[in-house]
């Protein structure tokens, strides 16, 4: 049991998949204007990962490994995703069209975002068995959200800053989050 909360916290804080792997930053970035959006989008990838890192992780155990098929995991991954995300895009424009409208674009690219591919892959290499894939998926997804959603309040309050005109819009994200990668790494120690 304490192993599986290890990798729960180590994927959340120590590993966290945007700012210490750098995966999935056009979310990231794009998203997170206002709170709320984040917490959807955050519940969204929370979704996403987690199911996806079960599923692919059953596929690569059960199908893939056993009958030497090792080759295929990229393109079964990604089409894992590819499903998972449209279910998720469909449930979410049929029961909350205003968070389906506020997403955007950004609801679709959740397929191509690196951070879900990534976790599924990490998985593997690391030899996580199916509960400890799913955890490690739960772990990554907390994370993204814990980030995406701290980047949401920071640009939420820097609207209202005097900021140099050199740096507003983007540079003052960009500073922001390179100080939050910094923060971040300080868990390191902890796990």
């Amino acid at each position: 049991m304490g192993s599986i909360i290890l990798i729960a916290l180590g994927a959340a804080l120590v590993n966290n998949v945007i700012l210490s792997q750098f995966l999935g930053i056009c979310p990231f970035l794009g998203v997170s204007k206002k709170v709320d959006t984040a917490l959807g989008m955050g519940a969204a990838v929370i979704f996403v990962i987690t199911l996806s890192s079960f599923i692919t992780s059953a596929i690569y155990i059960f199908i893939l490994a056993k009958f030497g098929l090792e080759y295929l995991e990229t393109i079964v991954f990604i089409l894992v995703i590819a499903a998972l995300v449209q279910f998720v895009e469909m449930v979410l424009k049929k029961m909350m069209p205003a968070l389906y409208q506020a997403l955007g674009v950004y609801l679709p690219l959740i397929t191509t975002n690196c951070a879900v591919l990534g976790v599924a892959i990490k998985n593997v290499q690391n030899g996580y068995n199916l509960i400890e894939s799913t955890v490690n998926g739960f772990g990554a997804a907390a994370g993204f959200t814990i980030a995406i959603v701290i980047m949401a309040g920071i640009r939420e309050k820097i609207e209202y800053n005097d900021i140099a005109p050199s740096f507003k819009g983007m540079p003052i994200v960009l500073v922001s989050a390179g100080l939050m990668a910094i923060a971040f790494t300080g868990f390191s120690g902890l796990l």
